[in-house]
């Protein structure tokens, strides 16, 4: 381990996606963990036996007693925001996990607390780190397709529980308070901050859902959000009812001189379609710079160099898809 490498500490872990996210810091040489907090002594002991990391029942224990850099959050989103809030409010650098928060208010006072603070508050969306969806990114706001005028992505699986996500994750996935909606929220986001940073802020937005598995989990299961633009149109779409995996994590930018078709996780290919080639052909994409491959490596960078996080991870996108996504839950029918 460097000797340099920034300290950091996890607030929570109910959130699944952290265990993905501890084997990078255990690999990386530019930052490593150094204390975790959950309210549960399971997941506690689990960090504590696979990491050998001290633990908290507190967060502001952590906080009072450790040495950090910067801290990771994976609570439910509301938890994850007033979390935020703590630990901006103690200097520190914070990587939170989408979408950002559970409601709109929440993101803003983030925001807001990180400006005030001059730190660096970086929104991890996990297709960021899709070479793929990098280079589409790249090659779309540059021109390479022409015009925008369409953005489209669906999330989808079986259900959470189907999925294997842990009790603890699906215990705040399921509230609609801890949560802020349930597949809009968790899903949807993705075609939102996608919305964002390809076509800035929608005109209108339209947001429909429902309960449509046999047994209703007490939210909303599947969920579209339209967004209308001057010059073109973009979709969301999320759900947790859909039986294999054909369409799931598919991402569609068209222009007027061409069609991407970025294909999920970090081995799918990049297509580009044109008039010279209406089947498409995929596209060469490089292996990105370190600081580009993980969220653990980029939150680093951020962090060292002061530099604002990269365009899908920017606070600012994920605000502008939180207020897409708040205008879609405030459509949804009560369930």
């Amino acid at each position: 381990m460097s000797e340099s490498a920034l300290r950091i500490g996890v607030l929570g872990l109910i959130h699944d996606h952290v265990w993905d996210h501890l084997p990078q810091l255990a690999h990386s040489q530019n930052a490593e963990l150094v204390a975790a907090f959950d309210t549960n002594q399971e997941l506690r002991d689990r960090v504590q036996n696979e990491y050998g990391c001290p633990v908290y029942d507190t967060a502001e224990a952590l906080l009072s007693e450790q040495e950090l850099d910067g801290v990771y959050i994976f609570s439910s989103n509301k938890a994850g925001a007033e979390l935020t809030l703590l630990a901006l409010e103690q200097g520190l650098p914070v990587m939170i996990e989408k979408p950002m928060a559970a409601s709109l208010s929440q993101a803003e006072a983030m925001l807001a607390a990180a400006q005030e603070k001059n730190l660096c508050l970086m929104v991890n969306w996990p297709f960021a780190w899709w070479p793929q969806m990098q280079h589409a990114l790249a090659l779309a706001k540059s021109g390479g397709i022409g015009d925008l005028w369409q953005v489209k992505y669906r999330a989808a699986h079986a259900g959470p529980k189907e999925l294997g996500c842990s009790d603890y994750f699906c215990d705040w996935l399921f509230d609609p308070e801890l949560n802020g909606a349930g597949a809009m929220m968790d899903y949807c986001c993705y075609g939102c901050v996608l919305a964002s940073d390809l076509l800035g802020t929608p005109d209108s937005v339209t947001g429909i859902g429902g309960q449509y598995r046999p047994a209703p989990l007490g939210v909303e299961d599947n969920a579209l959000i339209v967004m209308q633009y001057p010059h073109g149109i973009a979709t969301a779409e999320g759900s947790w009812s859909q039986i294999g995996k054909l369409t799931a994590y598919a991402t569609a930018i068209y222009g007027t001189q061409g069609t991407l078709i970025v294909e999920p996780h970090k081995k799918g290919r990049l297509m580009l379609a044109t008039a010279a080639d209406p089947l498409g052909s995929e596209v060469k994409v490089e292996c990105p710079v370190l600081s580009l491959q993980t969220a653990t490596e980029h939150f680093a960078h951020c962090i060292r160099t002061g530099e604002t996080p990269w365009e899908l991870c920017d606070p600012q996108i994920s605000l502008s898809a939180q207020q897409i996504l708040e205008a879609g839950v405030q459509q949804l029918k009560p369930c």
